[in-house]
């Protein structure tokens, strides 16, 4: 099953704070809005989404049909098969894709700690 490209959005207290920290190991602004509370942060391949004030908890994100800069990719699993996929495996759902729509959409699964995995398609 291929997700798509990897990144972790982190609920931070204070955006700029954390831009700082980050711009000390390396990581570069790559895409985002300050003014709106989140900044995409990039390192060679790796990549960390701050966001400030938008969630409670740090959230792995997947994203299909795109690679690491966020270029659309000609060949990847649309989110909705994913859907199917994980569901016929029995996974649980905190938020579902409208199986009927097509292209962007997002689904939110927990992993068995708890922690929140967003598959979210842009393409």
């Amino acid at each position: 099953m291929e997700l798509g490209n990897f990144s972790i959005s982190l609920a931070v207290k204070d955006l700029e704070t954390s831009r700082k920290f980050y711009e000390k190991l390396g990581f570069i602004v790559f895409f985002g809005e300050a003014s709106e509370n989140w900044l995409i942060m990039k390192n060679g391949d790796h990549l960390i989404g701050l966001f400030q004030g938008m969630f409670e908890r740090n959230i792995l994100t997947f994203n299909p049909g795109w690679d690491v800069n966020g270029q659309e990719i000609p060949e990847y699993t649309d989110i909705r098969e994913l859907q199917r996929q994980l569901k016929s495996a029995g996974v649980q759902f905190q938020e579902e894709a409208d199986e009927a729509s097509s292209g962007p959409a997002h689904f939110t699964v927990l992993d068995p700690d708890g922690n929140p995995i967003l598959v979210d398609q842009h393409v």
